[in-house]
This record gives structure tokens, C-alpha cells and sequence, in this order.
């Protein structure tokens, strides 16, 4: 049986270093990847590497970057989480929705009111 091919886990294991979390602060799926503007080298990185860093040069989720890459959702976040070590990638939270309404709306939904 030396002739059989591993099989898709031995690579894997290689792309995260036997790895099943990425090192430092936790991010979920939600959270939103974007190429820093860092310089690099092409010729050091895994093609997964590059792969990400190209897909990312626009705000990605992290379950669409996993999408993007064919793999599983863990070793999609060791691979961004080693990137991120690297500065190559930022990973932010999602801003809520509360967040993202622009004070213009809360002006006119008050004039709104007071209208009544």
C-alpha cells in the first residue's frame, strides 16, 4: 500500500501545521477580511496564501473566503489567522445595524414624529 495517495487530511494538516485554531483573537463567520496594503513575497506564500489575498482585496466575509478557497471552515480560519500574525489581512467585526444607520435618518424620523 505505498503507492496510495494520503488523501486530502495529510494536506490539510500541512496547511495549518497540524493546527486546529488560528493563534490570538477569535473571529466568527461574520467577520470581514481585507488585504492590508502591505508588501510581500509571492514566492514565500502557499498558493492558499495568495489565493486569499486576492479575493480579499474587497471587504470578504470569512464563511465566503472558506467558500472561495474549497475548504474547511477551520483551516480557512488558521490559514487568515496566520495571515493576519503576518499583517497581510485585517479581520474585523461586522459593524451591527445600529451602527451603520447615518444620523440623517434618526433627524428625519424625529421630524416625522414631531410632524404627528
Amino acid at each position: 500500500m505505498t503507492g496510495e495517495d494520503p488523501g486530502p487530511l495529510v494536506r490539510l494538516f500541512g496547511l495549518t501545521g497540524g493546527r486546529a485554531r488560528p493563534l490570538g483573537e477569535t473571529f466568527d463567520l461574520v467577520a470581514i477580511v481585507t488585504t492590508a496594503d502591505a508588501s510581500f513575497e509571492s514566492a514565500v506564500l502557499v498558493p492558499e496564501h495568495l489565493a486569499v489575498l486576492s479575493v480579499c482585496r474587497k471587504p470578504t466575509p470569512v464563511a465566503d473566503v472558506a467558500a472561495y478557497l474549497k475548504l474547511p471552515l477551520n483551516v480557512t480560519r488558521v490559514i487568515l489567522g496566520d495571515l493576519r500574525r503576518e499583517g497581510l489581512v485585517t479581520i474585523d467585526r461586522p459593524q451591527s445595524a445600529a451602527q451603520t444607520i447615518d444620523e440623517r435618518i434618526y433627524k428625519e424620523v424625529l421630524h416625522g414624529i414631531r410632524g404627528l
